[in-house]
């Protein structure tokens, strides 16, 4: 049987902890990358999972990327992460369930701070906040940093496109970019809509078929099956959905000059980072381009700012993809890898 500390994506983690609650059948694990700059932040997901040790590693993967997220956005944070485990494609997560996992943040004693993630909302995290203090994304009047993380991931997202566009495309507005959408949840759908209003050509897709016929028809834009998403003649490839989706099978099948989403760990392996750049794509390290969210609840939960400090902060993402790009452009490495580097470093393991 292999152990936790011989898996491929164990990162040095402080720890990573296994709960199960037999009343509620509650079964979540809490990874906690680094504490280096502050308690490890990051969302809970609820999700069906094939087999255990896929949830295990994409808890791994996740708060390693919350530490180097939370590190790039200049936030006194670390990095962690919630998995909470559903027994079947569709279920819906239960309060039990919701009131057990926050027993269990609360046992951890603030070492981890949870927030919305995949499969919950602002009212299961008020649920859990009843369990626990140690949680963000709460609802809060107009003006205040806090709330649903989604609309401010996409917006990060959307400014992160933008400067992709005229990086790797020489584009001065994304008037007749096309941008291939991969995922129309709250991220990729508000994505979308954002591009829609700058005259950009838009092909979506979503395992949710419906759904992303919907929104093409809204914005006056194209959908296509799921499954063919990645293969679409696009100047801009960009994936909002699930992470690993960058592959030695799938880059290869890349048209687009630019791959610039808000999906975590998109790159599946570290022999990705080189595919990729060794086919001159432009590549936005995703917790760069992503950190919307975390700034929004991190600000929240630290209690740092207001909603306008929370903006001018996202608009400080185009310019932290640059510093990545120019030293990428200087030393010939990947983008992916400069930004590991860069945040290894901010986190004391440089």
């Amino acid at each position: 049987m292999t152990s936790v500390w011989d898996l491929p994506d164990f990162d040095s983690h402080e720890g990573v902890h296994a709960f199960t609650d037999p009343e509620s059948g509650l079964r979540a694990i809490i990874a906690i990358h680094s504490t280096h700059l502050g308690p490890a932040a990051g969302g809970a997901r609820f999700w069906h999972y094939a087999a255990g040790d896929q949830a295990v590693t994409d808890a791994l993967r996740l708060s390693r990327g919350m530490s180097f997220k939370n590190a790039m956005a200049n936030l006194a944070l670390g990095g962690g992460k919630g998995v909470i485990l559903a027994d079947k494609p569709g279920a819906v997560i239960s309060e039990a369930q919701l009131k057990a996992f926050g027993r269990a943040v609360e046992s951890l004693g603030g070492r981890y701070v949870t927030a919305e993630d995949v499969g919950m909302s602002e009212a299961r995290m008020k649920v859990i906040a009843g369990e626990t203090r140690y949680v963000s994304g709460l609802p809060v009047e107009s003006g205040a940093a806090g709330g649903d993380p989604g609309p401010y991931t996409a917006h990060g997202v959307y400014l992160g496109v933008k400067a992709a566009a005229q990086r790797g495309l020489g584009a001065t507005d994304m008037k007749g970019v096309h941008v291939a959408i991969q995922g129309v949840g709250s991220v990729g759908g508000g994505l979308a809509r954002l591009l829609a209003r700058d005259g950009a050509t838009l092909t979506l897709a979503d395992v949710d078929a419906a759904r992303a016929q919907a929104l093409a028809q809204e914005l006056g834009g194209q959908a296509v099956a799921a499954g063919t998403i990645l293969g679409v003649e696009a100047d801009i490839f960009s994936p909002n959905a699930l992470g690993a989706i960058l592959t030695e099978a799938t880059i290869p099948t890349l048209t687009a000059k630019v791959v610039a989403g808000g999906a975590n760990n998109q790159l599946a392996t570290r022999e990705d980072y080189d595919r990729l750049h060794e086919r001159g794509i432009l590549y936005a390290p995703d917790y760069v381009i992503n950190a919307g969210g975390i700034i929004n609840v991190g600000l929240e939960y630290l209690g740092q700012g207001d909603e306008a400090e929370v903006m001018a902060r996202i608009e400080k993402i185009p310019a932290h993809l640059n510093e990545v790009w120019d030293e990428s452009d200087r030393t010939g490495r990947p983008a992916a890898e400069v930004a590991d580097t860069i945040a290894r470093r901010l986190i004391g393991r440089g």
